[in-house]
């Protein structure tokens, strides 16, 4: 097989990933530190942010009272990645997610390539998220102080705005919270996701005491077609379960929590979005909803505003707004610094991005630098017409975890996984076809500017990636056109065999082109000096 696509088709195996987690969080790396609560907590926070408060606006007019099925069918698709996130996670407890995951089973190419959609899907939805704070913020502000801050600094570029200065400043704080510790980012993320619960449920109970059957009647005046259109704009609302991933090596017992949390937190932002679809459109009759939205009105504080006929819903809906905005944009930075230091660990990207604070264990260097990057870009760069963009990067994401179940149900039979996702491989393909479905109803100018960030990241990876990679540096590694993977054993300091590097020890790294099926490698093995682990760098 040629070098190039031998390069592009390794894949790295499973107990590698698993235990160089297992060494780095054992000499100074990430400390596995959140239980099955915070991690679930963590996950409702980067899903419910700032979309569901105003969703209903575009939503409705497309599907009518039937957006309570769009929800749904939005809910089933990624209900359907959910599975196949919660099994991949039980078996491969790794900071990297998808990432991962596709490393271990379609190849480092493809792996890259998921990669950078993950850095897309966080880093636009950060930037996007951060820009709206300061709107939120002066809402609250003017109604509690009497005062704003001026659209020059707070507004974003293109709609009065210059320098968006609360952008800016939202995201270098949660930064902030992120170095000093993950204990201490989950324990503020778990409070700020219990206000901006309540503040749903809140409306939820005010809109329920004007609810009226009358206004379903028209149930779906655009058809299956309006239904399915408006569930690939809903779609944006549920993504962020997939966060929940890249803390595999930051909780305790991660092949039982990280799938549970996955599934508890669907199922929670499922109840949550349909009674607030429900309530809504129950509350207020559905051509309402298209001129609110049209008039730059929050949807909820309006509905609200009108069940009671007084101003305070909209302090209550911006105040929840300002708190959603915080814990989103907490819990995305966290995972996008999770796959950056997944990368760097595997020579993909450049190593500062898994060094390593020994004091604090967090990736500071990392999360300082993605908090500048994402901080400029709320900053100064118009990013509305770029928001689809994160959905098309979440499906496809999904598409490739689909494809990872399948795989590794094929080349790792016998891994430890202690969720196995039901009707396999039905759930995976099905999954794999709904996100692709919905990756089709968006824009054509979406796909082009996903096609160009492609295209980019293959050239990072032909002109960085490849050539640093800890597998090209260690002679390759399990062919892609084979079925079996890499086998890995134990090592002795100074000996010739494979093994985990320990503190000033360089150990080889045995890896094997095939496994027969008996699970005993050929006689030809590859050996080559493995590089030192690169978590252990210098400290912030």
């Amino acid at each position: 097989m040629p070098t190039f696509t031998r390069a592009v088709m390794r894949r790295k195996p499973l107990d590698q990933l698993v235990r160089e987690a297992d060494q780095e969080g054992e000499h100074g790396g990430l400390r596995r530190t959140m239980g099955l609560g915070q991690l679930t907590m963590l996950g409702i926070s980067s899903v419910v942010g700032t979309g569901i408060f105003f969703v209903l606006g575009s939503a409705v007019p497309k599907a009518g009272p039937a957006v309570v099925l769009a929800f749904a069918l939005a809910a089933v698709v990624a209900g359907l990645g959910a599975l196949c996130y919660a099994e991949l996670a039980g078996a491969v407890p790794v900071a990297g997610s998808t990432y991962s995951y596709a490393y271990a089973s379609l190849g480092e190419g493809a792996a890259y390539l998921v990669a950078w959609c993950l850095i897309l899907e966080y880093g636009v939805a950060v930037a996007t998220v951060a820009v709206s704070w300061g709107q939120y913020l002066n809402e609250v502000t003017d109604a509690l102080f009497g005062f704003t801050l001026p659209d020059v600094i707070s507004q974003p570029p293109g709609a009065g705005g210059v320098f968006n200065l609360p952008a800016l400043s939202v995201v270098l704080l949660c930064s902030l919270l992120l170095v000093r510790g993950t204990r201490e980012s989950a324990i503020v993320n778990t409070v700020m996701v219990c206000i901006k619960i309540g503040v749903l449920v809140l409306f939820v109970a005010v809109a329920l005491t004007a609810f009226d059957s009358d206004r379903l009647g028209d149930f779906a005046p655009h058809g299956v077609a309006g239904v399915t259109l408006a569930a690939s704009g809903v779609f944006f609302s549920f993504i962020g379960f997939d966060a929940v991933s890249t803390a595999g090596e930051e909780v305790r017992n991660p092949r039982r929590t990280v799938p549970l949390a996955i599934l508890l937190t669907l199922l929670a932002v499922t109840v949550l979005y349909g009674a607030v679809a429900l309530a809504g459109v129950g509350a207020q009759d559905s051509a309402r909803f298209g001129e609110q939205a049209d008039a730059g009105e929050a949807v909820l504080a309006e509905i609200l505003r009108a069940v009671t006929g007084t101003g305070w819903p909209a302090l209550v809906l911006s105040a929840g707004a300002v708190v959603s905005i915080f814990s989103v944009v907490l819990v995305t930075l966290f995972g996008q610094t999770r796959i950056l230091f997944s990368m760097a660990r595997d020579g993909l990207v450049p190593q500062v991005f898994s060094r390593v604070d020994r004091k604090r264990h967090t990736p500071a260097h990392n999360t300082w630098i993605v908090g500048a990057g994402v901080g400029l870009l709320a900053t100064f760069v118009p990013l509305q017409q770029l928001a689809d963009l994160t959905s098309l990067g979440t499906l496809m994401a999904f598409v490739a975890v689909a494809a990872a179940v399948v795989v590794l149900r094929r080349t790792n039979p016998d891994a430890p996984r202690p969720f196995r996702l039901p009707l396999h491989p039905l759930v995976p393909v099905l999954a794999a076809v709904s996100c692709l479905y919905l990756a089709w109803l968006l824009p054509g100018l979406t796909w082009t500017l996903f096609g160009a960030w492609l295209l980019l990241a293959a050239g990072l990876y032909l002109g960085f990636g490849r050539r640093h990679s800890r597998l090209e540096r260690a002679g390759g590694e399990s062919d892609a056109a084979t079925v079996g993977t890499a086998t890995v054993g134990t090592a002795t300091p100074g000996a010739a065999t494979p093994g985990a590097a320990t503190p000033g020890t360089t150990t080889s790294l045995t890896t094997t082109p095939v496994v027969s099926a008996a699970g005993t490698a050929p006689p030809s093995a590859v050996t080559a000096p493995e590089a030192p682990e690169a978590a252990a760098g210098p400290t912030a």
